[in-house]
Order: C-alpha cells, then structure tokens, then sequence
C-alpha cells in the first residue's frame, strides 16, 4: 500500500471546476435548446482539465548531483523541465487538434454514429495504452516499491486496461455495421454464450490471479482476452438495437477512463469518466426500455437473440397503393395537421433541409406541422434532433412518442419519410416479432399515410415486414426521400 500523495488545493479546485462545467454539460445536452451551451461548458471544463494537468504533471529530469553545489538543502529536489518531452507532448495534442477540427468540418451528419463510434475505439484504445505504459514502467507512475506493483494499482490497471479493450473492438465492429462494412443482421455464433460466459470469467479470474502474480503473460492474456469478448460482444446484436450498443459502448469508454484515472491520480479523468459511464448506463437502460429489451441480453451480447432471425421478407405480392408527389401535395395542404415521423432513410438521403422547406410551405397554407421523434430512431441517441436541428426545424414543433403519439387519431396526414420499425403494428400485435412489445407510433389510426421508401421489396432495419404498407389509408411513395421531397414541394408552390 503506497502513502498518499497530498494534492495541491488549487489543482483540486481547478478539477473541481472541470468536473462542475462537464456536469453542466450533460445538464444542458438535455434539451436541443440548450445543447450548445452544454457543448461550451464541456470544452470549458475540459480545457481547464488538460492545461491543469500540463502544469501538474510537466515532464522534467532530476539534476545531477553537481548541480546542487550550494544548493544542498535541496539536493536530491532540483529538477529542470524536459523540453523534449514537452515538445512531444504538445506535438501530439496539436495533431490532435488538427483531426478533430477537420473531422469535424467534413463529417455529415448522416455519418454522425459511425463517428460516435471511431470516438468509443479510440478513448477504449487510450485506456489499454495508459495500462500498458504503467505496467511496462510502474514506478514512473508511482504505482510501485522495488518493483512490485501496488495491489489496489493492479486491479486498477486489470480492469482499466480489460473494459478499454472491450470497448475498442465492441466499437470497432458497431463502426463496421453503422457504415455497412459488415451486415446489420445479427451474426450468431454456435454456442455463444457459453464462450462469452467462459471468456468474461477466465478475464476475472486471471485479473484476480493478477494480484499475486504480476507476470507479462497474465496481463498480455487478459488484454487479448477483452479484445476478443469485445468482438464476441457486439457481432450478435442486429441493426435495430444498434443505438443502444453505441450508448452502452460510450459507457464503457467511460468506467474505462476512469480505471486509469485511479492509475494516473487523476481526479479529473475519474470524474469525467464515472460522469460518462454512468449517464451512458441510464440512457442505455431508458432506450431499452424504449424498445422493449432487456438491459441485461443487450451488454451480454444478442443474449435473447433467435437463430431463426428476424421476421422474413416484404411480402409485395399483397394490394398495395402507389401515389405521387402531387397526390401527396394536394393531401397535405388541405389537411389540418400534419405529423412528420423520420427516420434513419431521412438522414441517409439527407433530406432535412428540403423537408424543413416543406413544412414552412404548408405552415404558410395554414397547416399545423409537428415531428414525432421516436427514441431509437436512426442509429444512435438524438440521432433525428441532431438532423433537424441542423436545419433549423423549430424546437417546439419537435415531439417524443409519450407527448403525441395520442394526436395521431385526430391527424389528417401522417407523413413518414425513411422510418419503418419504430411505426410498425406489428410490435403491438405479433409476438413472434422480433420487435414485439416496443413502444412505436400509432401511425395506422390516421386519416392518411403518406410513406415514403425507396421499394417495396425492403424491410426494415430489423428485417420485418410493415402491413402499414398494405393498409387502405395508406399511400406508398416510392423514390429517394430527398427527391420525393423535392418534387411536393415543387407541387405545393
């Protein structure tokens, strides 16, 4: 058990600071109106965070002994900063600096979950970096007497390092399927969950095993082993319940971050980390419940996932009715109201701002416009508030399943553009759906429907078929979402 080390009252209270501006982040990422001021208190914080941390923690080199000469009463205390070190440090931040400021110029928004994800590798790779830098050199951590680890040091650096790994490659594949590298479509292994039971507990009982034996071969197999329950992780969970493992895996990065905090004494890396892990964990628990699953079979992977798969093909041999741009113009501008359901064909088509336009024509007509946003729509958390808040669509016009899903019996025009599984009966009605039991919208119960999707042969995300589709009051329009938008708002003018 090594001595604690006193922290400098001002270091704390400049971490206090950073901890109080990131809780005010989360606070104000609550609400699209106040999101970006919780994006300034985040920089903030985090800007106080690293530029204390420099000052703190400033490489530097301990003198030789002849430079104490009349200096004795602080022999052994006179160091000088290691410029080198510091230009390297400085070097990596800058290069950085670069990456993120050019992503973040070029990323479209439709590739937003797919860039959340890249995030999640990168902090879980940082985590098995740091791990393995204070194993390799431990003393320069001060986690260690004569070369032996300190035990609370070792389970620190045993689960940092293990949880960094899970969400490395756990990201890494929920990168590949958001940016269909790899099939949305659940990938079942034989005898899964006996192999991710067995390499979940051989990874605990070898980081216990670490405590009395802090060999490289412990440490090395417990960092391969992660990296693979990882894989194992997340290659079962299909496409539909992508958002949830893109919350879940930013929880990891999270409960990672702060492991290493404790590894580096860091106060503010463990505040920022159990701030992160822990509202990754609730919001992942709100959406499944959103979604009617089950918190515990998503983090074990697919865990409730059927061989059989999802529920089949379109069935396009039953009657159903085309319309056109015109047919859709003419049935909206004489309605009273319009519900406007998107979803992740929207983002694909990037069709936000022609729909924006859209709305503001038929508000000029005297029609009333809302959006109805479902929790699990698109392929991560706010996916669709991002996007219309990106074109500028009006906060107040922007509601949740619980705040309008009754207004859809007393609604002219339900208008759906690139959604399917979140306005699916079958949910309500089919218990052998993969999707039975999630909350969805009542779409069905109004006047009309006016669906908008690329064919008819395609189903879902979740590979179910739609009889909303087939209904007497429903209007398939078939095009690109962006391109059927153009052309009703041509009609409309």
């Amino acid at each position: 058990m090594h001595e604690a080390v006193a922290v400098n009252p001002w270091v704390a209270l400049a971490y206090l600071v950073a901890g109080v501006c990131f809780i005010l982040a989360l606070r104000g990422l609550s609400s699209p109106a106040s999101s970006r001021q919780g994006n300034r208190y985040g920089m903030i914080g985090m800007g106080i965070a690293v530029v204390t941390t420099l000052l703190t923690h400033a490489p530097a080199v301990q003198l030789p002994p002849e430079a104490c000469v009349g200096k004795e009463s602080f022999c052994g205390h006179v160091f000088q900063l290691d410029y080198g070190a510091l230009a390297e440090i400085l070097i990596a931040i800058a290069i950085g600096a670069v990456i993120g400021v050019t992503t973040s110029r070029r990323i479209k928004m439709t590739d937003m979950p797919q860039l959340v994800a890249a995030f999640h590798s990168l902090v879980g790779l940082a985590a098995v970096l740091v791990g393995w830098a204070a194993y390799l050199n431990p003393e320069a951590f001060g986690i260690a007497a004569a070369g032996q680890i300190f035990l609370q040091s070792r389970v620190e650096m045993g689960l940092g390092v293990a949880i960094g790994a899970i969400t490395f490659s756990g990201s890494v594949i929920a990168f590949a399927k958001l940016n269909g590298n790899m099939s949305g479509k659940p990938i079942l292994l034989p005898a899964r969950h006996i192999i991710n039971l067995g390499t979940l507990a051989a990874i605990l009982g070898l980081i216990g095993y670490f405590l009395t034996d802090q060999s490289l071969w412990v440490f090395g197999v417990v960092t391969l082993l992660a990296f693979a329950i990882g894989f194992l992780l997340i290659i079962p969970i299909g496409g539909a319940d992508m958002p949830v493992v893109v919350s879940m895996l930013n929880s990891y990065s999270g409960w990672a971050a702060a492991a290493m905090g404790f590894t580096l004494h860091n106060t503010a890396m463990i505040i920022t980390g159990a701030l992160v892990g822990s509202s990754g964990a609730i919001l992942s628990y709100i959406m499944c419940n959103a979604m009617n699953r089950s918190f515990i079979s998503v983090i074990a992977g697919g865990f409730g996932a059927s061989d059989s798969g999802g529920g089949g093909a379109a069935k396009v041999d039953r009657p159903w009715k085309r319309g056109s741009a015109d047919d859709a113009a003419f049935l909206m501008t004489q309605a009273e109201q319009v519900i406007i359901v998107p979803g992740y064909g929207m983002a694909v088509a990037q069709a936000q701002h022609i729909l924006r336009e859209m709305t503001d024509k038929l508000k000029e007509k005297g029609v009333s416009v809302k959006f109805a946003i479902h929790p699990v729509a698109g392929r991560m958390p706010g996916h669709m508030n991002v996007l219309l808040a990106e074109a500028n669509v009006p906060y107040d016009e922007v509601f949740e399943l619980e705040d309008i899903n009754s207004e859809f019996a007393q609604t002219d025009v339900a208008f759906i553009i690139g959604a399917n599984d979140v306005v699916n009966p079958a949910a309500k009605t089919d218990k052998g759906s993969p999707i039975y039991g999630m909350p969805v919208f009542d779409v069905e119960k109004a006047k009309t429907v006016l669906f908008i999707k690329r064919s008819m042969g395609g189903v879902g995300y979740a590979g179910v078929d739609n009889d909303v589709f087939y209904m007497d009051n429903t209007m398939m329009l078939l095009a690109d979402a962006k391109k059927m938008v153009e052309e009703i708002v041509k009609a409309i003018g």
